[in-house]
C-alpha cells in the first residue's frame, strides 16, 4: 500500500510530503517530496545588495536567524577583506546572540520531538524557556523572530544597557531547568524505548549523504565547524563537541541524535558565560563605541568565486558567491547550502523495514526546517 504522510500531518514538521510504500505496518520505502515552502532565497540574493539580503537569510532556518545572518555576513566581509578589522566587542556580541539562538533552536527540536513521541509536558517546558531567549533577542534587535541584527561590518545596534546582566540571570535560571528536562524526558524509559536502536545512521552513510551538525555528530564523528574552521572568536573560547556514543542503544540512533542537542545546549551555555565575562570585564561598552563604524559605504568586492561555511543550529550552512562585476554591489549568483536539505535526504536510507510509528521518530530526530530545504 502507498500512504501519503503530510503535508498536513502535525508530526512532519511543516510542509513535507512523505510517500510511504508499506507492507502492513512495515515501511519498505520512504520517498520524500519537497517543494511546498518557497523561500526563493537565491533569486532574492541575485537582485539585492549583500546588506539588503540579510533579512532574507533570516527566513531560511527561521528558528536560528542569527546563525544564518552570521554566516552570510562573514562571507561578505571576507570577500571585501575587512574580516580582520571587526572590533572584538562586535565579534563577541555576534557569538553571544548566535549561541542564544542555537539554544532556542534546540529547545524547539527537543520539545517538538517529545510531542512527536507522545510526551506533552516537555514541549511546554521548552517553549517556556525559549520565550526568555526570544524576549532577550527582541530586546536587542527589535524583532521577535527574524532579527536582521548582524550587519556586514558590524551590528544593527549595540546591546541594550543591562542586557549582559539579564542574560547572566537567564543562564543561572536555565541550568537547573535542563536538569529537570533530562529527568523528565532524556532518561524516561518510554522515550528511550521509542528512540534507542531506531533509525540507526552509520557514520559512513552520514558522510556519504553530506549530513552535518547534530545528525553527523550523533553518529560518532566529532566534527564541528566552530572547531574545524575556527571562525570569529570561537578559537578563544573553551567548549566541547558532544557526539553520540550508543549509550542507550546503537551509536547513531534517534536517541543519540537527540542527546547531542541536549549536550550542545550545555556547551552553548558555557560559551555564553565566557562571552559575558569578556563583555563585562575587558570589552566594556564605552560611550564612543559605534557598532556601525566599520560598515562599508559600498559593498563592492573584487570579482571572485567564494564559499563560506559556518556551524548553524542544524549543521553546515554555506553560501557560494559568484561576484563578476567589481562596480556592482549585487552578486551575479548565490547558492545556499542548507544543512536541512542534506540531512533530510538520508531519511529513506534509515527508514527501511521500520514501523510506521518509527518513521515519525526518525523524522523528528533529524530536526530539519523546510524553509532551508525548499529555497
Amino acid at each position: 500500500m502507498i500512504l501519503n504522510m503530510g503535508p498536513q500531518h502535525p508530526s512532519t514538521h511543516g510542509v513535507l510530503r512523505l510517500e510511504l510504500i508499506t507492507d502492513g505496518e512495515i515501511v519498505k520505502e520512504v520517498i520524500p517530496h519537497v517543494g511546498y515552502l518557497h523561500r526563493c532565497f537565491e533569486k532574492h540574493a541575485e537582485s539585492l545588495t549583500y546588506q539588503q539580503t540579510i533579512p532574507f537569510t533570516d527566513r531560511m532556518d527561521y528558528l536560528a536567524s542569527m546563525n544564518n545572518a552570521h554566516a552570510w555576513v562573514m562571507g561578505a566581509e571576507r570577500m571585501l577583506g575587512i574580516d580582520k578589522d571587526i572590533p572584538k566587542r562586535i565579534e563577541y556580541i555576534r557569538v553571544l546572540v548566535c549561541e542564544l539562538n542555537r539554544i532556542a533552536s534546540h529547545l524547539i527540536a527537543i520539545g517538538t520531538y517529545g510531542i512527536d513521541i507522545g510526551a506533552f509536558t516537555p514541549f511546554l517546558w521548552c517553549f517556556r524557556d525559549r520565550e526568555h531567549i526570544m524576549g532577550m533577542l527582541e530586546w536587542a534587535s527589535g524583532s521577535r523572530m527574524l532579527y536582521n541584527y548582524i550587519w556586514v561590518g558590524g551590528l544593527f545596534y549595540d546591546l541594550p544597557v543591562g542586557f549582559e546582566e539579564r542574560c547572566r540571570e537567564f543562564v543561572d535560571y536555565f541550568k537547573p531547568k535542563m536538569v529537570e528536562l533530562n529527568q523528565l524526558l532524556t532518561d524516561n524509559q518510554i522515550f528511550i524505548s521509542r528512540t534507542a536502536n531506531v533509525g540507526i545512521l552509520p557514520l559512513d552513510v552520514a558522510i556519504n549523504y553530506g549530513c552535518t551538525g547534530p545528525v553527523l555528530r550523533g553518529s560518532g564523528l566529532r566534527y564541528d565547524l566552530r572547531r574545524v574552521d575556527g571562525y570569529s572568536v570561537y578559537p578563544e573560547l573553551d567548549f566541547e563537541v558532544p557526539i553520540g556514543t550508543g549509550k542507550m542503544g546503537t551509536t547513531g540512533d534517534c536517541w543519540d541524535r537527540y542527546k547531542v542537542r541536549v549536550d550542545e545546549i550545555d556547551q552553548s551555555l558555557r560559551i555564553i558565560e565566557q562571552c559575558l565575562d569578556r563583555l563585562q570585564k575587558e570589552l566594556k561598552r564605552t560611550p564612543d563605541f559605534d557598532p556601525r563604524a566599520k560598515l562599508p559605504r559600498k559593498l563592492t568586492p573584487k570579482a571572485q568565486d567564494f564559499y563560506l561555511r559556518a556551524e548553524g543550529a542544524k549543521g553546515e550552512l554555506g553560501f557560494y558567491f559568484i561576484h563578476d562585476n567589481e562596480r556592482s554591489e549585487i552578486p551575479f549568483r548565490v547558492k545556499a547550502r542548507g544543512p536541512s536539505y542534506n540531512n533530510l535526504s538520508v531519511v529513506p536510507a534509515i527508514s527501511k523495514n521500520v514501523m510506521i510509528a518509527d518513521v515519525i521518530a526518525i523524522i523528528g530526530s533529524i530536526d530539519f526546517v523546510l524553509g532551508e530545504v525548499d529555497r
